[in-house]
C-alpha cells in the first residue's frame, strides 16, 4: 500500500492532537504535512499572563520542531493556505504553490467577534494570538508610562483607565492578571495604585454565563474585593481612541479596551468554499467531523472551527480545549479508519470541567460536575493540567519550561505560592557551602582508597583497610554469614555474632541522639539496621560478597567523583541529588549518624544552581543544552519548508 498523504491546517490544540495521532498511529503507512503561517504552537489560554507581562512569551509559544523532532513522518511548513480544491484534492498556499493530498483535517481555530460594533478593530485590542498579547503588554507600558508624566488630571484619569468588554473565561481572566499587574505598574512608575481604574463591561446581568453560578459568585465577589467595577447590563455601542460610549449614551474615558466578547469560525475558511453554520463562521461537520457535502472527498474539521451540532445537547462543540482535542482525535481516527477499512467512530463529547485563573494566585475550578475548588487548590488543579497537557504532546522540553516560568523563576510573586518557591537572584552566597560540602565527601571517602595507607603516598594506597581489598566493609549480616559459612566457621561466625550483638547493645546504651557532635558522647545511628520492609530489597541488590566487593569499590569510586565534581561546580544539580540519594542509602543501611544528617539538606540547597557562580557550569550547561538539544530536537527555526 502506498503511503498517503495528510495535510493539516493549522497549529493549534486540535492540530497537534490531529498530527501526534495519525503520526502514532500510521507510522509507515502515511505522510503527514502540518502547515501553518507560525513556526510555533500558542497556547491560547496563556495568552492572558504573557499580555499583562507575568511571563515570557516563550512559555505560550511551543516551537513545533521541538514538538515534532521524532515524529519522522510529520513535515512541517510555514505558509498560509489560500485555496482549497476539494474535487483535485490539491491545497494553493501562499508561497509554496501547490500540494496535493489523500486527505486534509482543517482546524484553523476561531478569530475574535466583534459583532459589527464601530471601533473595535481600529482601537480596541483582541486577545487571540501571540501578536495580539505582545500589543497588549507594550500598550500598558507605553500608557502607564505616559500616564506617569501626565499633569492632566481628566487625561490621567483616562489614561489609567482599564476596560475590558466581555465576562467570558478570557476577559475574567485577562482582568485578573491586570490586578495583579496594576500593583506592579504603580510600584515601578511612582504611581497610587487607587489611581487605577479597572472595569468590565458586560451587556448581560451575570458575568462567567457558562459556569456554575455557586463558583461564578465568588469570582465576584473576588474581583469586587479587588475594587474591579462591573458593568453589568452595558453593551458597548462604539469604541473610539480616548473612549467607550454605552448603549444608554453614557461615555467611558479609556484609551486601553481589550475586546473580549466573542468567539467566531476563522473567516480564513471562507475561501475553501466549504458548508457554513447560520451563526458563528464555522464549518458544519457531521458526527465523523467530515465536512458536510463533501463527505467522500476526505475533508475533516476540527477544533474552534467545528461547527457539529452536539446530539445531547442541541448545540455546537464549545469552544473549548477539551472539544479541540476531542474533535481532532475522532478526525484523526476516522482517516485511520478509512485507510484500514475498519469501522467509523462518532463523536461524543465528554467534558470534565472548566477552570478559571483571576490572577496568578486565584482562581476557581468546577471538575465532573460535582466537585467546586476555589483559591490555591483550584490554581494547582490549573498547574497540573498544564503539565498533564505537555506530557501528553510528548514534550518534557516545555513542562520544565512551564515549571520556570509559572513556578520557579517568577516575578513579583505573582505565582501560585505567593513568590516562595522563585529564584531570580544570584547563587554567590553558597559557593562557599558547594565547596566545603564537596570537601566533606571528599574527606569522607578519603580512607576508603587510602586504607592504613600514607595519603601523600600513592604507593600505598588500596592495601589492609581500604575498600578496595576483599574485605566487606557493608553492614549487611547476611554477607557475614555467607562468608563464615564458605569459610567453615560456623561456631566462630556464632561467637562473632554474639560479640558483635554485644557490642551493638554497648554502642546502643552510650549513644546519645544529638545533631551536632558533643564532646564525650557518642553519636547515635539514624537506623541501627536495615528495616526489615527493605531488607529484600538490599538482599536482591547485593546478594552475595562478589557483588558487595564490586559495590564497595564502585561507591568509592562515585563518592569522589560526586565531591569534584561539587568543588568545581560541575553538573551541580545532579551531584547535589546524587548525594542526597546516596545518603539516603547509607541511612537506611544503618551506616549514618544523626549528627551527619545536615548532609541531606546541604545537597537539597545546592541544587539552586549554585555551580554557575564560580564552577564550570556557567559554561558547561550552556554549552550542553545548545549543542545536546539541537541534537535531539534539530534546529528550531522562524520558517519551516
Amino acid at each position: 500500500m502506498s503511503k498517503k498523504r495528510i495535510a493539516v491546517i493549522g497549529a493549534g490544540i486540535a492540530d497537534v492532537k490531529a498530527a501526534k495521532t495519525l503520526s502514532k498511529k500510521l507510522k509507515n503507512d502515511a505522510e503527514i504535512l502540518l502547515i501553518d503561517k507560525h513556526s510555533y504552537h500558542t497556547m491560547m489560554t496563556q495568552l492572558h499572563e504573557v499580555a499583562a507581562g507575568r511571563v515570557p512569551f516563550t512559555n505560550a509559544q511551543y516551537d513545533l520542531q521541538k514538538l515534532f523532532a521524532h515524529q519522522k513522518n510529520v513535515q512541517l511548513l510555514t505558509d498560509e493556505v489560500i485555496g482549497l480544491d476539494k474535487a483535485a484534492k490539491q491545497i494553493t498556499t501562499k508561497y509554496n504553490g501547490v500540494i496535493t493530498y489523500d486527505y486534509v483535517i482543517i482546524a484553523i481555530g476561531g478569530e475574535p467577534n466583534d459583532f459589527g460594533v464601530s471601533g473595535v478593530k481600529a482601537h480596541g485590542f483582541t486577545l487571540w494570538s501571540m501578536e495580539d498579547a505582545l500589543k497588549i503588554r507594550r500598550h500598558l507600558e507605553k500608557t502607564v508610562e505616559q500616564a506617569a508624566l501626565e499633569h492632566d488630571d481628566d487625561k490621567r484619569k483616562a489614561l489609567l483607565n482599564f476596560v475590558v468588554a466581555g465576562s467570558g473565561f478570557t476577559g475574567i481572566e485577562m482582568i485578573g492578571e491586570l490586578i495583579d499587574w496594576r500593583r506592579i505598574a504603580a510600584r515601578e512608575y511612582k504611581l497610587d495604585e487607587s489611581e487605577f481604574t479597572l472595569s468590565v463591561v458586560e451587556m448581560m446581568p451575570t458575568i462567567l454565563n457558562t459556569l456554575d453560578r455557586q463558583d461564578a459568585d465568588k469570582v465576584v465577589k473576588y474581583l469586587t474585593k479587588h475594587h474591579v467595577n462591573l458593568l453589568l447590563n452595558h453593551a458597548i455601542t462604539e469604541v473610539a481612541a480616548d473612549h467607550v460610549k454605552i448603549k444608554d449614551g453614557e461615555n467611558v474615558p479609556t484609551h486601553t479596551l481589550i475586546w473580549t466578547t466573542g468567539v467566531q469560525g476563522n473567516t480564513q475558511a471562507t475561501s475553501y468554499g466549504l458548508e457554513k453554520t447560520e451563526r458563528g463562521e464555522r464549518l458544519t461537520a457531521n458526527a465523523y467531523m467530515e465536512a458536510v457535502g463533501f463527505e467522500a472527498l476526505g475533508i475533516y474539521v476540527a477544533g474552534d472551527v467545528s461547527g457539529y451540532t452536539e446530539k445531547e445537547t442541541g448545540r455546537p462543540t464549545p469552544q473549548i480545549v477539551e472539544a479541540a482535542e476531542q474533535t481532532a482525535h475522532i478526525a484523526s481516527l476516522n482517516i485511520i479508519a478509512d485507510i484500514k477499512g475498519t469501522e467509523k467512530h462518532t463523536y461524543v463529547g465528554s467534558y470534565k470541567g472548566t477552570m478559571v485563573s483571576v490572577g496568578a494566585k486565584w482562581g476557581v475550578a468546577e471538575l465532573f460536575g460535582k466537585v467546586h475548588l476555589s483559591g490555591f487548590f483550584a490554581m494547582a488543579v490549573k498547574h497540573l493540567i498544564f503539565i498533564m497537557y505537555t506530557l501528553q504532546i510528548g514534550s518534557l522540553w516545555y513542562m520544565f519550561t512551564y515549571l520556570k516560568n509559572e513556578i520557579f523563576h517568577t516575578e513579583h510573586e505573582r505565582n501560585l505560592f505567593r513568590g516562595h518557591t522563585s529564584r531570580l537572584g544570584n547563587v554567590l552566597w553558597s559557593v562557599p557551602l558547594r565547596i566545603f560540602y564537596g570537601l566533606v565527601w571528599l574527606v569522607e571517602a578519603t580512607p576508603k582508597w587510602v586504607g592504613d595507607g600514607k595519603l601523600w603516598d600513592p604507593t600505598t594506597w588500596f592495601g589492609k583497610g581500604s575498600w578496595f581489598t576483599n574485605d566487606i566493609h557493608l553492614p549487611f549480616k547476611w554477607l557475614k554469614e555467607t562468608a563464615d559459612a564458605a569459610a567453615g566457621a560456623s561456631t566462630g561466625a556464632a561467637d562473632a555474632t554474639a560479640s558483635a550483638s554485644t557490642a551493638a547493645e554497648t554502642t546502643k546504651s552510650t549513644a546519645e541522639f544529638g545533631l551536632s557532635y558533643s564532646f564525650g558522647h557518642e553519636p547515635m545511628a539514624v537506623l541501627e539496621k536495615v528495616p526489615h520492609w527493605l531488607k529484600p530489597l538490599f538482599k536482591f541488590m547485593i546478594p552475595n560478597e562478589d557483588v558487595a566487593l564490586f559495590m564497595q569499590k564502585f561507591m568509592s569510586v562515585v563518592e569522589v567523583a560526586l565531591a569534584l565534581a561539587l568543588i568545581v561546580g560541575a553538573f551541580t544539580w545532579l551531584a547535589s541529588a546524587a548525594t542526597a540519594a546516596l545518603t539516603v542509602m547509607f541511612v537506611l543501611s544503618g551506616m549514618f549518624y544523626w549528627v551527619n544528617i545536615w548532609f541531606l539538606f546541604v545537597a537539597l540547597a545546592l541544587m539552586n544552581g549554585s555551580g554557575r557562580a564560580f564552577g564550570l557550569d556557567k559554561w558547561l550547561q550552556p554549552w550542553l543544552q545548545k549543542h545536546f538539544f539541537k541534537w535531539w530536537y534539530g534546529k528550531s527555526k522562524s520558517i519551516y519548508k
